[in-house]
């Protein structure tokens, strides 16, 4: 089970007279990693590199430094610490002197590590969305049930015959909360996973 940042967080580091600032956060979509590069990107800076990886996808980008000099060691920063969903950029500022292609994937690779070990951390949890219905005096002790299995309420809706309630379930969790609600609810409840 990989983890993910729990919160964005930051690193600077100064190499021999460049200066480096690495930005990590967390992200569940592709859109989002692009928006984070977008806000923290430097336009005075000489580069702006940086890389994603969001289950199986993944992109980097080197921004003008040598070709697999910046954003393949940002990516592997990323993979080696078994993160997932997670963006992160490293802008550097030239200092004026040339750190040479292994001198780059250090920089580069170890800013960006250094920030992740840095950052605030959660584990990854899969989870499903169900959809399941009770009688309202079943109500109280089926929501109990759900927040002791890890699960929540999404969403809940009432009519005539009661309450319909959208679940987000850890997966792990499935099927013995479906047996909670079945015997709950005598076995009436519809359990629907998406």
């Amino acid at each position: 089970m990989s983890d993910t940042l729990s919160a964005p967080c930051a690193y600077e580091e100064e190499i021999k007279k460049s200066r480096f600032a690495a930005y990590a956060a967390p992200v569940a979509t592709i859109e989002e990693a692009m928006a984070f590069f977008a806000r923290h990107s430097d336009p005075t800076a000489t580069h702006n590199c940086w890389a994603y990886r969001i289950g199986q996808l993944y992109r980097f980008n080197d921004d003008g430094e040598p070709g697999g000099t910046a954003g393949r060691p940002i990516l592997q920063a990323i993979e080696g610490q078994d993160l997932d969903r997670v963006a992160v950029l490293v802008v550097r500022w030239f200092g004026g002197v040339k750190l040479g292609a292994g001198g780059l994937v250090r920089a580069y690779g170890g800013c960006a590590a250094q920030c992740l070990r840095l950052g605030p951390r959660m584990p990854i949890i899969e989870t499903r969305q169900v959809i399941c219905r009770c009688a309202y005096s079943e109500l109280p002790l089926l929501k109990s049930r759900i927040q002791q299995a890890g699960a929540s309420v999404e969403a809940e809706t009432f009519d005539g015959d009661g309450a319909c309630l959208q679940l987000r379930v850890p997966c792990a969790a499935l099927k013995s909360l479906e047996r909670t609600v079945a015997d709950i609810t005598r076995g009436r409840s519809p359990w629907d996973v998406s």
